[in-house]
């Protein structure tokens, strides 16, 4: 090797070393490691590839010579073509003419319109005794150097960016842990100075919040699963808080609330003239939500038709508005939550498997109010002091009342109660209630005897329903007639609105449309829409 060679060796592997410091932005220092290759030696292109855990899929993370789309195209699997060849066997690999080469795939399509002969050298790049990528260059030095020299020298190469790469991730590690402890500890003051975020002391809801302060920090999309009224929306304005969007929009969107053919609209937005009655432009709440939080409740009501946009913002952040060829990007981090089952649905074909993939990257399950029954009387006192301090009228349950509600199924969760005891604070004569004051709202609230309301303060009558009082037995004929009577009422007060009248009765339009079905409505509800059209 001649000393011109050797010194000018030694030049860039001292520049290289020089942007070590600057691993903790790894895409930046290893374009600098390229772009120092380039400029200092004969190397016409050369690329970093390495191995994507999430896709199992080796991928280019930095280039010079290569546009972006020509990096987007350079995916490969751990077996195909040259790099995959070089990640499976930990073995450098030098081609004398690179286009000639039964292996090479071309992917990138950089090398098309290359004239004469292009040599080819990649090297594995080596960490901890596991190949995690390849770096690999058209040619380093000039023609009259022998191939031995630009792979020995890749080599070395290689291995400093290999600690580049270990560095990033003792950093990125040390990041996390800090976000963690900072999430930690910001939740701990919060419930110091703001009162407690989450009610209850059970371990199923100490798992929930585990689980909310692991993945707060990150970019993570998560979907919350849990029956409607356990606090899906509360969790979701606590991930918002504990995060670094904390200063930034949480925008909420109903995917079951809007009528089909606005919810594209509403999310995206439209641009005047779009669809009838899009008197003007309009952003949409997805644009609302730049680098804050949206939170899509009931996510397996969304149209199949949307699906396919909704997994593109969630892959690519972006998307065009309603009548519009502009490409909008947006920095969004995004919280799903479903009382459904969404893999029977994908099962069903009523959701996209891909979409549901895709939103089940972190799931958190919120459990119903009857799994965590010691959570009640904390949650019971929470509200009692909440609603009383709000409507200036102190009130206390005798230990018989909290008995009848620690043993309640609580059907509609949390939400449930918390009207409840709003209501009881309306009612209420007295500032001390027993059991007998209670059980009739409870009665109100069950569904046709499937959740058993106790009587004599719980103690038996698992099973059954049963009236106080007077004494008075009500049937589940009865029960049935005030649900069929307050849905009835809800409609006509809404215009006979479906969506409208469910969100005034608490519940979700498909579970208002059970309930038209179950108690033979629908014909009214059709006649009735009619005739409020026609007025």
């Amino acid at each position: 090797m001649s000393t011109n060679l050797a010194s000018l060796k030694l030049k860039v592997l001292s520049a290289i070393c020089q942007t070590i410091d600057r691993a903790f932005d790894l895409e930046g220092a290893l374009l600098d490691v390229l772009r120092i290759l380039s400029e200092t030696l004969s190397m016409q292109r050369a690329t970093v590839t390495l191995l994507d855990r999430k896709t199992d899929r080796l991928v280019i993370s930095a280039s010079c010579g290569l546009t972006q789309d020509e990096m987007k195209r350079g995916v490969y699997g751990v077996e195909e073509g040259v790099t995959g060849r070089i990640f499976q066997t930990g073995l450098a690999y030098y081609a004398p003419d690179i286009r000639k080469d039964p292996l090479f795939l071309d992917r990138t399509g950089a090398r098309r319109f290359e004239q004469g002969t292009l040599s080819f050298i990649g090297v594995p790049i080596v960490l901890h005794g596991r190949t995690i990528g390849v770096l690999n260059a058209d040619r380093l030095f000039d023609d009259e150097v022998p191939p031995d020299e630009d792979v020995e020298f890749l080599s070395v190469v290689a291995t400093l960016v290999a600690r580049m790469i270990s560095i990033n991730e003792q950093v990125e590690a040390k990041v996390r842990k800090l976000e963690e402890e900072n999430v930690s500890l910001k939740y701990r003051v919060a419930k110091e100075e703001k009162g407690p975020y989450i009610v209850g002391r059970s371990h199923a809801m100490a798992e929930v919040e585990r689980q909310m302060a692991r993945v707060a920090p990150t970019r993570a999309t998560i979907l919350l699963l849990g029956e409607s009224g356990t606090g899906k929306t509360l969790i979701a304005r606590i991930i918002r808080d504990l995060s670094d969007r904390m200063e930034f929009p949480f925008v909420k969107v109903n995917c079951a609330a809007i009528p089909e053919n606005l919810l594209e609209a509403e999310l995206f937005g439209h641009e005047k003239g779009a669809y009838t009655g899009a008197a003007g432009a309009r952003t949409g709440r997805f644009e609302e939500a730049h680098k804050g939080t949206i939170f899509l409740d009931e996510i397996g009501e969304l149209p199949l038709g949307l699906q396919a946009k909704l997994l593109r913002v969630i892959q690519e952040r972006e998307f065009e508005r309603l009548g519009s060829n502009r490409t909008i990007k947006v920095d969004v981090r995004i919280v799903a939550a479903t009382n459904r089952d969404l893999a029977e649905l994908v099962e069903q074909g009523a959701f996209r498997e891909d979409l549901y993939y895709r939103l089940s990257v972190f799931p958190i399950r919120v459990p119903p109010l009857r799994e965590r029954k010691e959570d009640i009387p904390v949650l019971v006192h929470h509200f009692l002091e909440r609603v009383s301090e709000e409507y200036g009228r102190p009130l206390a349950l005798s230990p018989e009342a909290h008995d009848l509600l620690r043993v309640y199924d609580w059907p509609g969760n949390v939400r449930e109660m918390e009207n409840l005891i709003e209501r009881l604070v309306i009612m209420a004569d007295e500032e001390r209630l027993g059991p007998d004051f209670i059980r009739p709202y409870l009665l109100a609230a069950a569904e046709s005897g499937a959740h058993a309301v106790p009587a004599n303060g719980g103690s038996g009558a698992v099973g059954a329903v049963h009236a106080a009082g007077a004494g008075n037995g009500a049937t589940a004929a009865t029960l049935g007639e005030i649900e069929r009577n307050e849905v009835v009422q809800a409609l006509a007060r809404h215009g006979w609105v479906q969506h409208k009248a469910a969100a005034a009765l608490g519940i979700t339009p498909r579970q208002i449309g059970y309930k038209i079905r179950k108690h033979g409505l629908s014909e009214m509800v059709a006649r009735e829409r009619v005739r409020a059209r026609e007025a």
